[in-house]
């Protein structure tokens, strides 16, 4: 993978830029996050990404490298500036506690995706968080820290669906809103969905159709009844 991240497999015990140069290896001890942010470009300051401001030819063993052989593949034996090319040029190596942690911040991610996007259609509501989290443990979820959530979503939605059954859904929902609360409900029906109708009426009640998420209809319907006392009127238009 050119001119982006690389992750191996190996298991190592901190997050390490490797570059190998003139038959040579050269590394350095990362942020994982930060040294990212300065490969892609949206990091200036390298000295944010590096753990410690040292080159190694074997970090893991402690063998920092000689001042000769960066000289000769590096035209320079200043940290900073062969750091720069090690982490521009070179593969970033993952420890395996931190891609673990990828992977269960990606697992949560889903799980929200899934509860907030989709519904069982034996109920036609979405499916509880704990649910869904057994969902994932039985069917052994297999998730791919290189991917972010969204990319791997259809995947794991194949892996789920012999569990429980999944369903992905939009609604439109019509809300009248009299003129007391109109106002503080507006940004709270936007925050939900596409807004597709709003219609102020002469009296200042508020007639809007939004169309949301089939798992976000029962959270929409708590928070506008608790906004406006229970003075609303809530209309499902369809399903998709």
């Amino acid at each position: 993978m050119k001119g982006s991240e690389l992750f191996d497999k190996e298991k190592v015990h901190f997050n390490l830029a490797r570059l190998s140069k003139g038959g040579e290896r050269f590394e350095v001890i990362i942020d994982p996050d930060k040294a990212v942010a300065y490969k892609n470009g949206s990091l200036k300051d390298i000295k944010e990404a590096l753990k410690y401001e040292k080159i190694f030819s074997d970090a893991k063993k402690g063998l920092p490298a000689s001042e000769s052989s960066m000289q000769k593949n590096f035209n320079t034996s200043e940290t900073v500036g062969v750091a720069e090319v090690i982490l521009t040029k070179g593969d970033i190596q993952l420890s395996s506690a931190y891609r673990d942690s990828l992977r269960e911040a990606k697992r949560r991610r889903l799980i929200e995706l899934i509860h907030r996007n989709a519904i069982d259609p034996r109920t036609n509501l979405p499916h509880p968080v704990t649910r869904l989290e057994n969902a994932f443990a039985e069917a052994k979820v297999k998730i791919d820290e290189h991917k972010n959530a969204q990319d791997q979503l259809e995947d794991v939605l194949r892996q789920l669906r012999p569990i429980i059954p999944i369903r992905f859904e939009t609604r439109q929902i019509q809300l009248l809103i009299p003129t007391a609360f109109a106002s503080k409900s507006y940004s709270t029906i936007k925050g939900f969905g596409r807004l597709v109708k709003d219609s102020w009426h002469s009296d200042g009640t508020l007639l809007a159709v939004v169309e949301i998420p089939a798992g976000l209809q029962q959270e929409l319907v708590e928070q506008l009844n608790k906004l406006t006392h229970g003075d609303v009127e809530i209309k499902i238009l369809e399903g998709k």
